[in-house]
């Protein structure tokens, strides 16, 4: 199996940071692309950023010039700098990754257990 545990999410004033981080563990062959939903209650989750494995990023409009999303792959690992947040950041924010298993021709999406961040105005 695979999971994905993230970490880093809490509670922070309007303007301040958060660092948000997510590690994929288990049965895995190459990890493709890695990001980052969020989902507020009565929402369907959104895009918050993805990453490929080569590197190429992806960001919501509401975010761009405020995250920055990176990842090292030697430790299937994907992070989210979370810059000068907004009340309107604040969500559970759900990581992640496609994964192709070892011994599998085909890739699975796999999404971690989710972490709030709450921005205080």
């Amino acid at each position: 199996q695979v999971q994905l545990v993230e970490s880093g999410g809490g509670l922070v004033q309007a303007g301040g940071s958060l660092r948000l981080s997510c590690a994929a563990s288990g049965n895995i062959f190459k990890v493709n692309l890695m990001g980052w939903y969020r989902q507020t209650p009565g929402k369907q989750r959104e895009l918050v950023s993805t990453i490929t494995s080569s590197g190429s990023t992806n960001y919501a409009d509401s975010v761009k010039g405020r995250f920055t999303i990176s990842r090292d792959n030697a430790k299937n690992t994907v992070w989210l700098q979370m810059n000068s947040l907004k009340p309107e950041d604040t969500a559970v924010y759900y990581c992640n990754a496609i994964v192709t298993k070892r011994g599998n021709a085909y890739a699975d999406n796999y999404w971690g257990q989710g972490t709030q961040v709450t921005v205080s105005s």
